[in-house]
C-alpha cells in the first residue's frame, strides 16, 4: 500500500523549517571564520551576489524536485530518469556522512549551554578548558547521545507536528537573540574596527579564492546539495510559491550569517584577542575564544548562556533536517513507518558519529588523509561529495529532463516565476563551472598546493 506522504500545514510552515535547516553552525561559526580569512567586507559582499543568483537558482531546482516527484532525495532522480538513479544514492550518502558529526559538534554545545547555566562561564574561559574537554573520552559521548537524542525524539512525530512546531518556536528566538548579541557587542569600545573590517569591501582583497570560498559556504549554510530541499519540497503544498518561498529563506539564512559576522569579529577585536589573525582559530574562535570575551565585562555570564542557547537553536534545527532527509530515504526504501525509520537512523547515526567524538581522545592517532576524523568526514562530505552532487543535479535538470520541467512545477497553479531566464542560464552554464572550481579549490585547500597551472589558488 502506497505510503500517504506527509507535508507542512501551509507556506509559514515551509518557510521557516526550511530555514531552520539552513541556519545553522555554518552560519554561525563558519561563516565568519571565512569571512575573517577571505578579506571580510569583500567576501560578505561576494557571498550576497552569489546567494541571489546561484544559491537562489540551485534551491528553486531541489524544491521544485521534490515537488514535482514527491519523492525523497534517493528517489526523485530515478522518478524522473532511471538512468540517473546513482545520484540519488550519492545525495543520499551526504547527510549520511554530516548528521553524525555535526551531532558531536552539536553535544559540544549543549555541554557549554550546562557550564553556562551552571554558573561555570568562568571555567570555560579557562586556558585548555575546551581541549580538556573534548580530549577525554565519556563526556563528549554522553553530550553527544544527548543531542542527537532529542533531535530523534522531536522527529518521533510527523513533519506538520515536529519539524513545523520546532521551527515556529525556535526561528523567531534565534533571531531576537542574534539581534540583541549582535547590537550589545557592536556597541562595546574596540569594536569599530571589526565592524569597518567586515562591512567594508577592500577589493585589494578580493581573490578566486575569495568567489570559491563564499561559494562553498553557500552549500553548506543553505542546505544544498544534501537532499534536504530535495526532501522539504516533497513536503511542500502545491498553492505554495517557490519563488517567493525561497526568497523568504535567503533572507532568514543569509541575515543571520550576516548578524553571526557582526557578532563574533568586532567581538574579538574589541577584546584585543589579536584583531582579525586570531578569526582563523576554527572551532576555538566559538569554543576559546567567545568564552573569554563573555567572561571580560560585567553581565558577560548573561550573555554567553543566551549566545550558546543561540547557538543551540540553530544547530538542532539543522540536524532535525538532517535526519528527517535520512528517515524520508529509509522509509521510501523500506516501506516502514516513521518511529521504526527513525530508531534505525538513530542507532546508525550513533555508531557512524562515535569515531568523530573520540578522534579529540583515545582515537586522536588516527589520522586520515593527515586529519582528525571529524575533520575528515567533514572534507569527505562537504569537499568531495557535495560538490559533485550539485554539478550532477546541474547537469540532470539543465540537460536530462530540462529546466522547463522544473519552471512549470515552479508555476503551477497560476504562480509566477520572474526569475525564470536566470535560473534556466545559471543551471545550465553558470553554475557547473563555479562548482567545478570549488571542488578544485577544496582539493588544493586539503593536500597545501598554493598553485595550479602557474594560478595561485591559496591566498
Amino acid at each position: 500500500m502506497k505510503q500517504k506522504r506527509s507535508s507542512f500545514t501551509g507556506k509559514i510552515g515551509f518557510v521557516l523549517a526550511a530555514a531552520g535547516s539552513a541556519v545553522g553552525l555554518g552560519n554561525i561559526w563558519r561563516f565568519p571564520y571565512l569571512a575573517a580569512k577571505y578579506g571580510g567586507g569583500i567576501f560578505l559582499l561576494v557571498y550576497i551576489i552569489l546567494a541571489v543568483t546561484f544559491g537562489f537558482a540551485l534551491m528553486c531546482a531541489e524544491i521544485a524536485l521534490g515537488r514535482r516527484t514527491g519523492k525523497s532525495a534517493i528517489a526523485a532522480f530515478g522518478y524522473l530518469n532511471k538512468k540517473w538513479s546513482f545520484v540519488g544514492w550519492l545525495v543520499a550518502l551526504v547527510p549520511v556522512l554530516i548528521l553524525p558529526y555535526y551531532s558531536v559538534i552539536g553535544g559540544w554545545i549543549t555541554k557549554y549551554i550546562s557550564v553556562y547555566l551552571t554558573g561555570n562561564g568562568t571555567a570555560a574561559a579557562g586556558e585548555g578548558f575546551f581541549a580538556d574537554f573534548t580530549a577525554t573520552t565519556g563526556e563528549p559521548i554522553v553530550w553527544f547521545l544527548i543531542f542527537i537524542g532529542l533531535t530523534a525524539l522531536v522527529l518521533l512525530f510527523d513533519v506538520s507536528k515536529g519539524v513545523e512546531q520546532v521551527s515556529k518556536i525556535m526561528m523567531p528566538i534565534l533571531i531576537l537573540l542574534t539581534v540583541g548579541i549582535a547590537v550589545y557587542i557592536v556597541l562595546l569600545p574596540g569594536a569599530y574596527e571589526g565592524v569597518k573590517y567586515y562591512l567594508m569591501p577592500d577589493f585589494s582583497n578580493f581573490t578566486i579564492a575569495t568567489v570559491v570560498a563564499a561559494m562553498g559556504q553557500l552549500f553548506y549554510s543553505m542546505s544544498l546539495a544534501m537532499g534536504i530541499m530535495i526532501t522539504y519540497g516533497s513536503y511542500m503544498k502545491k498553492d505554495i510559491s517557490i519563488e517567493k518561498s525561497v526568497r523568504q529563506i535567503e533572507v532568514f539564512d543569509t541575515g543571520i550569517a550576516f548578524l553571526a559576522g557582526l557578532m563574533v569579529i568586532p567581538a574579538v577585536f574589541a577584546f584585543g584577542e589579536g584583531g582579525e589573525a586570531s578569526l582563523g582559530k576554527g572551532p576555538g574562535l566559538m569554543f576559546v575564544t567567545l568564552p573569554k570575551v563573555f567572561d571580560s565585562f560585567k553581565g558577560g555570564h548573561i550573555i554567553g548562556v543566551a549566545f550558546f542557547i543561540m547557538v543551540f537553536f540553530a544547530a538542532l534545527t539543522s540536524s532535525i533536517s538532517l535526519m528527517e532527509t535520512v528517515i524520508s530515504i529509509v522509509r521510501d526504501k523500506t516501506g516502514l513507518g516513521r518511529k521504526s525509520a527513525c530508531g534505525i537512523v538513530f542507532a546508525g547515526s550513533v555508531i557512524i558519529g562515535l569515531p568523530s567524538a573520540l578522534g579529540f581522545s583515545i582515537w586522536d592517532g588516527i589520522k586520515p588523509l593527515g586529519m582528525d576524523i571529524l575533520t575528515f568526514f567533514d572534507f569527505i562530505s562537504n569537499s568531495v561529495v557535495m560538490p559533485i552532487v550539485a554539478i550532477l543535479t546541474c547537469i540532470f535538470i539543465g540537460y536530462i529532463v530540462r529546466p522547463k520541467q522544473m519552471i512549470n512545477e515552479i508555476e503551477a497553479q497560476g504562480a509566477t516565476f520572474n526569475q525564470k531566464k536566470l535560473f534556466s542560464v545559471m543551471i545550465k552554464y553558470i553554475a557547473p563551472v563555479f562548482i567545478v572550481l570549488i571542488f578544485i579549490f577544496s582539493l588544493c585547500e586539503a593536500f597545501n598546493i598554493e598553485t595550479l597551472f602557474g594560478i595561485q589558488i591559496l591566498k
